[in-house]
């Protein structure tokens, strides 16, 4: 992860199956990562891919111009139309910082 030292991309997904019930994704920091400048132009997509790992579906987040200390997105949750993954992409200043993603299976 390429995000300041002390702050980390944080991915939860609750639910069950191809069924989302509660879905975030925002970067928190601690001690010296608390001090840095935060995360300009920022943004958070979420993703779907099917279990042959080919994307079915981007809902690309609100850019925000700002510089934030700890960025943060909710999403809608979905019904899922296949099984595979679930990611989220931070981007800050126009490069991709971290994608951890979840497996959503039977």
């Amino acid at each position: 992860m390429q995000a300041p030292t002390g702050c980390m991309f944080t991915h939860i997904i609750r639910g069950g199956g191809r069924t989302i019930t509660y879905r975030n994704a925002g970067v928190g920091c601690g001690f010296v990562g608390a001090l840095h400048s935060g995360f300009c132009n920022w943004r958070i997509d979420f993703t779907y891919a099917d279990i042959g790992n080919r994307r079915y579906r981007t809902s690309r987040g609100r850019p925000h111009n700002e510089c934030e200390i700890d960025p943060m997105r909710n999403n809608a949750p979905p019904k899922l139309p296949r099984y595979g993954k679930a990611c989220a992409s931070l981007h800050a200043n126009g490069v991709r910082r971290d994608t951890p993603c979840r497996h959503t299976t039977k």
